[in-house]
């Protein structure tokens, strides 16, 4: 495609919330730490290598019974509390600022957990109820 010539007008998307389209079979819990599979479909997020972490969702979508992209989910980008994993993957204070990684859709750690797990986001801030990550594609 060529260069502009003359103004256009661009569309742009508003907001912090973007929709996806959901996996077969899935079930995408409120609240919970969302992510695309490798083909692009939305899943609860989960350990595997191959998950790009889009954010918190912002409902509840039961796909069980639906093919691939029957229903989509509205994800929310921003910063969420997940909580901590434990042992030698539980996240402190030091990490802040690193990435951390995805265990399950509430759950996040310190490691790739030897090369199994994908990165949830960057970790704004530590407590005892657990990891405010910060989720948005990059």
């Amino acid at each position: 495609m060529a260069a502009l010539t003359k103004g256009r007008n661009t569309p742009r998307a508003d907001g912090d919330i973007q929709s996806y389209p959901v996996l077969a079979a899935t079930k995408i819990q409120v609240g919970g730490l969302t992510a695309l599979d490798a083909s692009g479909w939305a899943i609860p997020g989960a350990t595997a290598t191959t998950l790009t972490a889009v954010g918190r969702a912002d409902e509840e979508v039961d796909n069980s019974a639906g093919a691939n992209g029957a229903l989509r989910v509205k994800v929310r980008f921003g910063t969420f509390r997940y909580e901590n994993s434990a042992a030698g993957d539980l996240i402190t204070a030091a990490e802040i600022g690193d990435d951390c990684y995805i265990v399950d859709d509430q759950t996040v750690a310190k490691t790739n957990g030897t090369s199994t797990r994908s990165v949830a986001g960057r970790i704004v801030q530590v407590d005892a109820q657990g990891v405010w990550v910060d989720l948005r594609i990059s």
